[in-house]
């Protein structure tokens, strides 16, 4: 099959990767100039890396990786913690924090250098007996059997088949960096998880001498942005226990990045006809839960399981598609939304169950989100 795919982010990579891998012709179309260099880390769990895997990508030499997860109140005590280690070694995939840009250079390699169509700003989708046609900025066309709607979070696809507004704010957004901050937690392979009333931080190695670091706060759109907002994060988190105020103190304006977060009520049936989602284009959430790029990816993975079963209408296979993913999906966007990372568990009950109770739950809570053990091949 003719396959259009309108973005080049994870998922459309991803999914370019899957079907050319099953001999289908695939063009993928991107509205940024060039290839994505920018954008911070991003927690790759044991389902995405094992997604990874089947894709023939390798995350290796690249990136940290995450053994431990550690949640603390503001002024340093347990909270909770999570063996991520002990989840690599049931179901043989690890989790690692890797920089976007080395996730998209690494699921661009070995793909054909003409894949990639740059520039190319998606207007409009229409549908016309058994074809799929994309109309771009510049005027330009392209027609295939298939669409995928791979274009995130201000997905065109989307507002083609869902109209507007099914998007919301949610309650919070998120100032970020990925920066050469030195200390300790740095050359770990450990993740900090921390809370208070003023927000909540989150201190990640990133490999390389790199620290993700990022705080939350609450925000609505209305919102004015401060003028100076390190000295605001500064103000509102600097007096947290370490290594909080030293990772302030390296921090720079210039690594500084805003995020306001969205989501949207996932749909049993996404697409229509011959056209269908992936990723945030189908499933905007916040990130508390670390699975936003790792449910892309497993989208990836089971829209090209279905598709390569073949059959005369491929419109029922999307539909199979969707059909499979939506339980899940559902889940996952319910959980992010009600912020369950930022569970406020007291230190005092913490203490009094046992850090492998306390790992067991955890593990309980995570595999409902993600199944690496049926990402195999069968």
């Amino acid at each position: 099959m003719d396959v259009l795919v309108i973005g080049a982010g994870v998922g459309g990579l991803a999914v370019a990767r899957s079907l050319l891998a099953d001999g289908h012709r695939v063009r993928v179309f991107e509205q940024a100039p060039t290839r994505r260099t920018g954008g911070k880390a991003v927690l790759i769990w044991s389902n995405g890396t094992a997604v990874l895997h089947d894709l023939g990508v390798s995350l290796d030499g690249v990136g940290c990786r995450i053994d431990r997860i550690d949640a603390l109140t503001s002024d340093g005590r347990l909270r909770t913690s999570m063996d991520l280690a002990h989840a690599a070694g049931r179901f043989g995939f690890e989790t690692k924090a890797i920089a976007r840009q080395d996730l998209h250079r690494r699921l661009s390699d070995g793909l054909p250098e003409d894949l990639v169509r740059y520039g190319m700003a998606c207007q409009s989708v229409t549908e016309d007996q058994g074809k799929v046609t994309a109309t771009f900025a510049d005027g330009s066309t392209a027609t295939g059997d298939l669409l995928i709607g791979a274009d995130g979070h201000h997905s065109v696809v989307r507002r083609h088949l869902w109209g507007d507004g099914s998007v919301q704010p949610a309650t919070f957004g998120t100032w970020q960096g990925l920066s050469p901050i030195d200390i300790d937690l740095a050359r770990t392979h450990h993740h900090l998880m921390i809370t208070g009333r003023e927000g909540a931080c989150g201190l990640m190695p990133g490999g390389d001498g790199l620290l993700q670091w990022w705080f939350d706060v609450r925000w609505s759109p209305a919102d004015p942005r401060p003028a100076a907002p390190l000295a605001e994060l500064r103000r509102r988190f600097g007096h947290w226990a370490s290594p909080v105020p030293e990772v302030l103190a390296a921090a720079s304006e210039e690594d500084l990045g805003f995020f306001g977060h969205h989501w949207n009520k996932v749909r049993e049936v996404v697409g229509e006809g011959r056209i269908t989602l992936i990723g945030d284009a189908a499933h905007t959430m916040p990130p508390t839960l670390g699975q936003g790029a790792n449910q892309t990816l497993e989208d990836a993975w089971v829209l090209g399981r279905e598709l390569a079963k073949g059959g005369d209408d491929p419109a029922v296979r999307l539909r199979a598609y969707e059909k499979t993913r939506y339980p899940r999906i559902s889940l996952v966007t319910r959980l992010a939304k009600r912020n369950p990372a930022n569970w406020r568990i007291p230190p005092m009950i913490g203490r009094l169950l046992p850090e492998t109770a306390q790992t067991s739950m955890l593990a309980r809570f995570s595999n409902r989100l993600t199944e690496p053990a049926t990402l195999q091949r069968a």
